[in-house]
């Protein structure tokens, strides 16, 4: 049990109706969840507005409760705090209520459009070869130690963040890596929490349905670093135009990293192979698993971050080198006859146009590049035909086929993806809506010596159609059919 008034330290309040000195044994957001003593917060969401559950969260026990316009009618057994910003507020009382446990740890967070998920998981495991007891949050998974505990989003909501942060603690961890989404920064599930160090990968086209235009979206990934304290450090990629906007008016000691640009940590690709990339990291030369210049990029950033955060160059380099790919990020399989299949999580215009970049620089050119692909439903429309045309410019043959069509009617997005694709390249180009449908046939088109690239979907193990989750897993079913054809 906790005081409602030590819950509500740093929350700055309108408006108070009836006892601060209340106990609260819980704090929640959901009313499905409100039990006996539990401070209930009134969020204004995207989709409901959580002040029309206010009589039932007190029905089910609520004790309190956190919102931004007060009932017409108040009960004397429940207190009612009238705050401006009640998702602000639901970010710093999080923090109270789990005693502020990124107080305790040290906590880098890594924002961007691609490469988050990468750069989190190499720190984690970096560090854990290291010798330190770590924690991760990031879009696949969440991890304290060895321990792993599924992830829905990729930042969680401020008390799920900050639940999984005091297990962190509990657990002995010294440091914590973790994604932070734009969604995240503008919907404040980061309010109040205290970070060591942000580094910034790059920004693309992406997540333009929620943030209405480019120049929003990258107000948003600015946000994260605007609110750093004087005692972290902000590293960012200089070689995107983007990265040192991200540092203007940070309070943090600013640093950049770059492969094109003159920075604080400087990349040379030596050698780029099938089997990984040697790289001259600051003069030193170092040969890692990871395939391709935006590998670079995030074993840089991963460098970077070790370095702020103190860790000795020959020790890092060392671990770095040991390091494997992250799952579903450029992960490949070759088969008996020479088959390469590539699944990868690219879905934006340049995560996709990364990929077969890389793809271009590892072939000896004789090879078919066959690659399968498509845009997820509900999510940023005017992606798809630019996607497809990127997907058609580097490839041999291309299939258009469904990611995760969510509640659209996949037909129709790809039509939107066919709208990118020039009369010169219908010829090259087929759609297959059915996934699965579309990974064999593509897998029947090879040759020996080909390459085919599954894009879009990942370390994803399901595919969403019409609201329901469906078994799916890409890495999977390309092994599979490889297998079975022995192609």
């Amino acid at each position: 049990m906790k005081l409602l008034s030590d819950i509500l330290y740093k929350v700055s309040i309108e408006e108070v109706v009836g006892s601060t000195h209340t106990a609260i044994a819980s704090v929640t957001f959901d009313s499905r969840n409100v039990k006996k003593d539990t401070l209930f917060i009134a969020i204004i969401g995207t989709a409901t507005d959580g002040h029309k559950y206010i009589d039932s969260a007190i029905t089910s026990g609520a004790v309190a409760i956190i919102c931004e316009v007060l009932p017409e009618q108040t009960l004397e057994h429940v207190t009612y705090v009238k705050v401006k910003d009640a998702s602000y507020a639901l970010g710093i009382i999080a923090c109270n209520f789990y005693d502020n446990p990124s107080e305790k740890i040290k906590l880098v967070g890594v924002t961007g459009t691609n490469g988050k998920t990468t750069t989190v998981t190499l720190l984690f495991n970096l560090f854990r070869a290291l010798g330190y007891n770590v924690g991760l949050l990031s879009t696949v998974q969440n991890k304290i130690n060895n321990t792993v505990i599924q992830s829905t989003h990729t930042t969680p909501d401020a008390l799920s963040l900050n639940e999984l942060l005091n297990e962190m603690v509990k657990s002995g961890c010294d440091y914590a890596f973790m994604e932070v989404s734009s969604h995240a920064v503008v919907q404040n599930r980061i309010a109040g929490v205290s970070f060591t160090g942000a580094v910034f990968t790059n920004i693309t086209h992406d997540h333009l349905d929620y943030h209405k235009t480019f120049d929003e979206y990258i107000k948003a990934k600015k946000r994260f670093f605007d609110l750093l304290p004087q005692s972290a450090f902000a590293v960012v990629n200089k070689d995107d135009r983007n990265g040192v906007v991200m540092l203007q008016n940070t309070k943090a000691n600013r640093y950049t990293y770059a492969l094109k640009s003159i920075a604080d940590f400087k990349c040379k690709i030596i050698e780029n192979h099938l089997n990984g990339l040697l790289l001259n990291i600051n003069n030193q030369e170092v040969w890692v698993k990871l395939i391709g210049t935006f590998n670079a990029y995030n074993v840089l950033a991963v460098y970077s971050a070790a370095m702020l955060l103190k860790q000795d160059k020959t020790n890092v380099l060392t671990a770095l080198s040991n390091l494997n790919s992250v799952e579903g990020r450029f992960q490949y399989i070759k088969s008996e006859k020479g088959v390469i299949g590539i699944v990868d999580y690219a879905h934006t215009p340049d995560a996709l146009k990364n990929v077969l970049e890389t793809i271009k620089d590892i072939r000896t050119g004789n090879e078919q590049v066959i690659t399968l692909v498509g845009c997820g439903g509900d999510r940023d429309s005017a992606k798809r035909p630019v996607m497809a045309a990127i997907a058609c410019e580097y490839s041999s043959k291309v299939i258009l086929t469904s990611d995760n069509p969510r509640s659209e009617d996949p037909e129709e997005i790809l039509n939107q993806m066919q709208k990118g694709i020039s009369p010169n390249d219908t010829k090259k180009t087929m759609r297959i809506t059915d996934r699965k449908e579309a990974i064999k046939i593509a897998c029947q088109f090879s040759q020996p010596g080909d390459i085919i690239l599954i894009a879009g979907k990942g370390h994803e193990k399901y595919q969403e159609i019409k609201g329901v989750k469906h078994d799916f897993d890409d890495y999977k079913i390309l092994k599979e059919t490889i297998q079975e054809m022995s192609i």
